[in-house]
């Protein structure tokens, strides 16, 4: 007996169409037919997912001399990936819609925090407002430290609601019948909400830079006009982030359950090694940052660390994956 005439016996067998058994490999309805029509065959990947959805060993799906599905697979093996619920499916979509406006507001004070550090120290440059450099500096980095300790403890309380979730980002599971359709759906009606703040996000970071352009206009060497022109851009490209964070954990929250784009049982297999780069990454960043801005107590200047940073963190990862893949070869 062929791949085909199995693919149909087990299939029936457990009461699917062929759109429901295509639903539950992610597949079309049309790849079915093509197999379950001996037109082609399905990939290992596919295949090891077929012998675990039915049951059977991969020696019954590929072996022609084996008839009968006799050999089913250990409890073992059928326990070593795990199923995902349709209740469990949707509990993940709604912590990550709660949590994904925590998390883009967290991230709008980091930006915000050092706003009074640099206002308080063009204004300690300013004879007329009498203000001391170190009583500037003093306050100004106590407001920053403030709300930096918010967002961090905003983060992790985000982080423990997320946290009985995190295999769906780590490790290859299943769905049961429903959950990729449900996901797919919900997906689908997001998406036009997903553009439409991405390009208001992208927008407001553009036009961020407007006030910079305009202290430089009005009076360049005015040092609390520029302060106060720099902190509104602060201002206005924190908002954009927090349209382009709100809107991406939850579309990363589809690809999650989906297995798709960075979420691939292909790249999870890569994604710890990722991780301790991009760890290591930032952390250098940081270190740079602040051995730069903390002697020379140059601050306003020393925000150029991230944008390079960030300029070049693609191609660092990039790098990464390339000598991660040859080492894999």
């Amino acid at each position: 007996m062929i791949f085909a005439e199995k693919l149909v016996r087990l299939r029936k067998k457990a009461g699917w169409s062929q759109e429901e058994l295509a639903e539950q490999m992610n597949v079309s309805r049309q790849s079915v037919s093509k197999w379950e029509g001996a037109q082609s065959v399905p990939d290992l990947e596919k295949m090891i997912r077929l012998s675990k959805l039915f049951g059977v060993t991969t020696d019954y799906l590929l072996k022609d001399e084996i008839e009968e599905a006799g050999a089913i697979l250990t409890d073992m093996e059928e326990t070593s990936v795990r199923n995902v619920s349709m209740e469990e499916a949707n509990a993940f979509l709604s912590v990550k819609a709660e949590t994904s406006k925590t998390i883009a507001g967290a991230t709008f004070l980091c930006i915000l925090s050092p706003v009074c550090l640099l206002l308080l120290g063009a204004a300690s440059e300013n004879a007329s407002l009498n203000v001391s450099e170190n009583t500037a500096g003093g306050i100004g980095m106590i407001v920053m430290l403030v709300m930096v300790a918010i967002a961090v403890a905003i983060f992790i309380h985000s982080g423990s609601k997320t946290a009985p979730y995190e295999y769906l980002e780590k490790e290859v599971f299943e769905t049961e019948y429903g959950v990729t359709g449900m996901v797919k759906e919900r997906r689908d009606h997001f998406k036009s909400d997903y553009v439409r703040s991405n390009m208001i996000g992208a927008c407001l970071c553009v036009t961020a830079l407007i006030p910079l352009f305009d202290g430089v206009v009005i009076n360049e060497d005015n040092d609390l006009l520029m302060a106060l022109m720099l902190c509104i851009s602060f201002v206005i490209a924190g908002i954009g982030v927090v349209f382009f964070i709100t809107v991406g954990i939850i579309w990363e929250s589809f690809k999650k359950l989906l297995q798709e784009g960075d979420y691939t049982r292909t790249k999870k297999e890569h994604r710890s090694f990722q991780s301790v780069i991009t760890t290591v990454y930032w952390l250098v960043a940081t270190a740079i940052y602040l051995s730069f801005s903390l002697p020379t107590e140059s601050w306003k200047e020393g925000w150029i660390v991230w944008v390079i940073a960030a300029v070049l963190f693609p191609a660092v990862i990039a790098i990464a994956n390339a000598i991660e893949n040859n080492r894999r070869k």
